[in-house]
């Protein structure tokens, strides 16, 4: 009978302390979770940049007065399990005012971005425009806010704009963002692309950053098919290196200003520091903002003799070593494209 009682005696003293620690666990969760943060706004908005830590999430709320005790916050995302769950983007939180309110709006709320991507080829004033058609930038703050020197001295550019260095990416803008801080993220993201390697190779090359986008910039204006970029590239250096002009048609679409559109031959005669038709070497900067492949070719061209090429009209190119063979490649193209009308007009 003692034994009975005893034991009986022990499995109530576990279930009680069982009870106990639960409950001691239960407060500490709450207490973690429900901890006021003494967040003054009733609503706010924050912006978690891309690739940041949980620290730098945490100290960045508490820059804002979104959170006072970082501590608590950072248990408190430890505790639910979001450590690595707290998204990248730009939020509203209205009355966040413990932890689970804060951490329950970052991660389960709606983000003010909207997705925006920049194509590989557009330039400062095309990507103008798309932030104006997708979040109501103004487009001409914003290629204001692309020749700003300050900023350009601040990232160390040597050019008047920031043409070349606004990385083709998806991104994520909210209506509000400033142009500035549109131009870091874009800046940033070409800083991540252009890696030491490509920076050892451009040494090797002996080029500076300046040279290498402006002729990627280019490679991008010519090419469609990644697999022509580097035989192109590699034109594009036979021709430097013998001191030839590089009579590249994308360098005249960037200067007539009703283009992108088929060029005449008064065109080529346009006076300008980017007419590579008049002028020898690359021009002074880039033409558009090129991606990463387009900057791989520019470093990394075919070993080719050729020396000219002409479109096909499917995209391709026909590549030359001589200029008769040059003159015959562009009589076949300009066949192509008489054939080509002809049979619109019929259809039309």
């Amino acid at each position: 009978m003692m034994k009975k009682t005893q034991f009986h005696l022990g499995q109530s003293f576990i279930a009680i302390t069982a009870a106990v620690v639960l409950g001691i666990l239960l407060a500490f969760y709450s207490l973690v979770l429900l901890w006021p943060q003494g967040n003054p706004y009733s609503s706010v908005k924050v912006t978690i940049p891309k690739g940041a830590s949980l620290k730098e999430v945490s100290a960045h709320l508490q820059d804002h007065n979104v959170i006072r005790n970082e501590r608590s916050f950072l248990l408190a995302v430890k505790t639910l399990g979001y450590e690595k769950d707290i998204p990248a983007g730009r939020f509203k939180l209205v009355k966040a005012e413990t932890n689970f309110d804060v951490i329950n709006q970052l991660v389960n709320g709606i983000q003010l971005n909207k997705r925006v991507t920049i194509l590989e080829g557009w330039t400062i004033a095309m990507i103008a425009q798309e932030l104006e058609i997708k979040l109501g930038i103004d487009s001409e703050l914003f290629e204001n806010a692309c020749k700003n020197k300050l900023l350009l001295w601040k990232w160390g550019f040597e050019g008047d704009t920031f043409e070349g260095y606004l990385f083709p990416e998806t991104y994520r803008f909210s209506e509000d963002e400033d142009p500035q801080d549109m131009i870091k993220r874009m800046v940033e993201e070409f800083e991540e692309n252009f890696t030491e390697d490509l920076k050892v190779r451009m040494e090797e090359l002996g080029m500076t950053m300046t040279e290498v986008i402006t002729l990627a910039s280019i490679i991008e204006g010519e090419a469609i098919y990644n697999r022509e970029r580097p035989v192109i590239a590699g034109v594009y250096h036979n021709r430097l290196k013998q001191g030839m002009r590089l009579q590249a048609d994308p360098t005249i679409q960037y200067i007539v200003e009703d283009g992108p559109r088929r060029l005449l031959n008064k065109d080529l005669k346009i006076d300008s520091p980017y007419n590579t038709y008049l002028n020898y070497g690359l021009p002074p900067g880039p033409i558009n903002n090129p991606g990463i492949e387009s900057i791989k070719a520019a470093l990394y061209p075919a070993e080719t003799e050729y020396l000219y090429f002409v479109a096909r009209g499917d995209g391709y190119h026909t590549f030359s070593r001589t200029k008769e063979e040059h003159t015959k490649a562009k009589r076949e193209f300009q066949e192509f494209r008489r054939k080509a009308r002809r049979q619109k007009t019929i259809k039309g």
